[in-house]
């Protein structure tokens, strides 16, 4: 029952992880550039597994009892999205290649970091997703059985992270070319200015 209980976490937490989504899109863009992936990484699984131990701990019904801070994370979400969208579309029509990222140092890490807890916390649908559904699903089990559902789906997002942070070298050849940096700007573009739309304008569930 115990091991049951890993596998469902980590079958759980890896079918909400891996998709398609903002935080993935920057995590994809850090690693193809092979700057500060590190920390990048490191954010995105701390937050991950933070959030998985408060929604098996019994947040999840706290979360939906307060909607007026999923609507506030909605909207700022949504600006945080189109702020983004925007300025790779200024990327896109200058023609900066991401192989040559702009400064190094503590500055530089210090906004990634703010930008990869920007994707990560701005958006209502990871609290939905991560602490309301995963927290429900791990009331299936019990006592210790619970805490292997969430050890099992924070392990499906440590191995999607770290595969994708540092996988995306295996695309690298593509993209030393600068049009192709220039097609994956307005993709991402495109992509951050929908996912915008859709949480200013379709209601939260």
């Amino acid at each position: 029952m115990s091991f049951t209980a890993y596998l469902a976490g980590l079958a759980a937490g890896a079918g909400l992880i891996i998709a398609i989504g903002a935080q993935n899109a920057f995590v994809l863009r850090q690693g193809l550039q092979r700057t500060d992936i590190g920390s990048v990484v490191l954010v995105c699984v701390l937050a991950d597994i933070s959030l998985i131990l408060l929604g098996v701990a019994g947040m999840g019904l706290a979360v939906q009892q307060h909607p007026g801070l999923l609507q506030w994370l909605r909207y700022a979400g949504a600006t945080f999205l189109a702020a983004y969208g925007l300025f790779a579309l200024r990327r896109a029509w200058q023609g900066e290649s991401g192989l040559q990222p702009a400064g190094h140092g503590a500055g530089s890490r210090g906004r990634v970091v703010l930008a990869c807890l920007g994707f990560t916390l701005l958006n209502p649908h990871v609290y939905l997703d991560t602490v309301v559904l995963l927290g429900s699903l791990s009331t299936h089990y019990f006592g210790q059985g619970r805490w292997l559902f969430a050890a099992g789906a924070s392990t499906a997002s440590a191995v999607w992270f770290l595969s994708l942070g540092y996988g995306a070298r295996v695309l690298l050849p593509i993209f030393r070319s600068p049009f192709a940096w220039r097609v994956f700007d307005v993709l991402v573009a495109a992509f951050m200015l929908t996912l915008a739309a859709v949480l200013l304008f379709q209601p939260m569930a």
